[in-house]
């Protein structure tokens, strides 16, 4: 970071782990104020701690914890600069949470919408870009309906974790479309095939994939994953990456057709504030 750069607070969740994890070392090491949110206690604390960073907790799959992580967050940073919506997974069977939601939905998307329009008043309050990561499963995996947001008429691990992650990026869109213009920039972006513990929830042959030792030699690692989100946490938006946008690599990229549609980001939109209340 330039040494003439201001100081941000960064909130990222699903930072126990992988991309998340090695994120919030190499913004701390870049002088921000980095904020750990995980699931595991353990995990969470083993990252935050050697880091001298804030750490709180919440399990996604229940929306209790997700309304209280945002109160805590809101109370103890009046300032947020960047949220980072980077908790997420694929998994195994279809299950429903606690909250009478499909666990892929929930925890993909859902939950991440819920802690940004809990946080909103802050976010706006601070021009906060928010960066969803999503990734290349939207377009070859999803086969989105928004009329089965529960993935109950063809669920697979693959099918419902792709849509997820297109939701993701229609919330981008919508987000930019609904608040861009109280300060709020949103963006989203794939991570790259990262060599972590992604699929370890999941019985699809993914997981598979991700524990075999060739993994190395197609995969990249949590670090250089890392990178991207870094550079969207520190760039500038309108100068450095366009709100509204979904990227790869430092690249506007397509994404499935769905993806693309206006209206199909305000249905979800409006789907979403529905399912929540």
């Amino acid at each position: 970071m330039p040494q003439d750069a201001p100081t941000k607070t960064i909130v990222i969740t699903g930072a126990s782990d992988g991309v998340g994890a090695a994120a919030a070392r190499q913004l701390t090491e870049r002088g921000h104020q980095v904020v750990v949110v995980g699931r595991s206690p353990e995990k969470t604390r083993a990252v935050a701690e050697p880091l001298g960073v804030p750490h709180h907790l919440a399990d996604f799959a229940d929306l209790a914890q997700v309304r209280a992580l945002a109160a805590e967050l809101a109370e103890a940073y009046p300032r947020i600069d960047v949220l980072a919506n980077n908790a997420g997974g694929i998994m195994g069977e279809r299950e429903i949470t606690v909250d009478g939601f499909e666990k892929t939905f929930q925890v993909n998307h859902l939950a991440g919408f819920l802690l940004t329009r809990e946080l909103m008043p802050t976010l706006t309050a601070s021009d906060a870009s928010v960066i969803q990561t999503a990734s290349q499963a939207a377009r070859f995996f999803a086969r989105f309906d928004i009329d089965d947001l529960q993935n109950a008429q063809r669920y697979s691990p693959r099918i419902a974790y792709g849509n997820g992650k297109l939701e993701n990026i229609l919330f981008t869109r919508e987000l930019q479309r609904r608040h861009g213009d109280e300060g709020i920039s949103a963006v989203a972006f794939h991570p790259g095939v990262v060599a972590s513990n992604f699929a370890s929830e999941t019985n699809h042959v993914l997981r598979l994939a991700y524990r075999t030792p060739i993994r190395r030699l197609v995969m990249i690692t949590p670090e250089d994953s890392a990178r991207r989100l870094v550079a969207l946490a520190e760039g500038t938006p309108g100068t450095d990456w366009q709100p509204g946008e979904y990227y790869e690599k430092t690249k506007i990229a397509r994404t499935a057709a769905a993806g693309h549609d206006p209206e199909m980001a305000r249905r979800l939109w409006e789907r979403s504030e529905e399912l929540l209340g």
